[in-house]
């Protein structure tokens, strides 16, 4: 089967989506380069064939966009990655949006507060970006701290989150 990838025009400029054939996002970034959101994607679940095509998850994006905060919470994305990064990668979805997280306080959601460095590996690591939303996560002294996607993507979606939340 073959994988989809779709690039869409958003607020924060280029969005560009790689899902599975079971339209699970595999990887997203703000990047017109669709190379570069490939690459995101772990080997072992990288796809042979991928052809352009509109997947569910740039209708969620679009609706994420559109004011719909919670569209992208249903969208499903499949990563590799050890129990721990799983089991981040779920916690980050579980984050509340206008309500971010400290690194410190995202290492506790683990069950492992003295594993802070762990938790920014974890959003770092992150290859479905916006769906798993590790923007959500900031530095204790409240900074944005790092984003593949440049700290001006991620201070917009937390601008939009905590607009829109509530």
């Amino acid at each position: 089967m073959t994988a989809l990838i779709q690039t869409i025009d958003t607020p924060d400029g280029a969005l560009t989506i790689l899902t599975d054939a079971q339209q699970r996002v595999l990887a997203s970034g703000w990047s017109a380069d669709q190379a570069e959101i490939v690459a995101r994607v772990h080997p072992t679940l990288r796809p042979e064939q991928i052809a352009e095509g509109e997947s569910d998850a740039a209708g969620a994006a679009r609706a994420y966009y559109g004011g719909e905060l919670s569209a992208i919470d249903g969208v499903a994305v499949h990563q590799h990655g050890t129990e721990l990064q799983r089991a981040g990668w779920a916690a980050l979805r579980r984050i509340t949006p206008g309500s971010p997280l400290t690194y410190s306080e995202f290492a506790i959601e683990l069950g492992s507060p003295q594993a802070v460095r762990a938790a920014a590996s974890i959003c770092a690591r992150n290859a479905p970006a916006l769906f798993v939303p590790c923007h959500r996560v900031l530095r204790s002294d409240g900074s944005l701290g790092g984003f593949a996607w440049g700290l001006d993507v991620k201070q917009s979606l937390l601008d939009r989150e905590a607009g829109l939340a509530g």
